[in-house]
């Protein structure tokens, strides 16, 4: 469930709007694809830090939804991925 939760609020913060910034919008899709899979590895061999986690993408979706732009959510993304290294 909390997988879920993880992987759904991700998707959710693909609505923020797009212009032209270094990290366009075919970047963050990737960085979004990227981030489902390394969440879903990541609580599959760590399932105890699951709550962990889940505190954690839920600060930096609060980032995401308050940027400015692209640069600010995929820098977001990057910042998520390498909590989980």
């Amino acid at each position: 469930m909390k997988k879920t939760l993880l992987i759904g609020s991700t998707l959710g913060l693909l609505s923020v709007s797009s212009g032209a910034f270094a990290c366009g919008q075919d970047e963050l899709t990737k960085k979004s694809t990227d981030l489902q899979a390394a969440m879903t590895a990541y609580m599959q061999k760590n399932p105890d830090k699951a709550q962990e986690m889940s505190a954690k993408s839920q600060q930096i979706s609060a980032k995401m939804q308050d940027a400015k732009n692209l640069d600010d959510v995929c820098k977001a993304y990057d910042e998520l991925l390498a909590s989980m290294k």
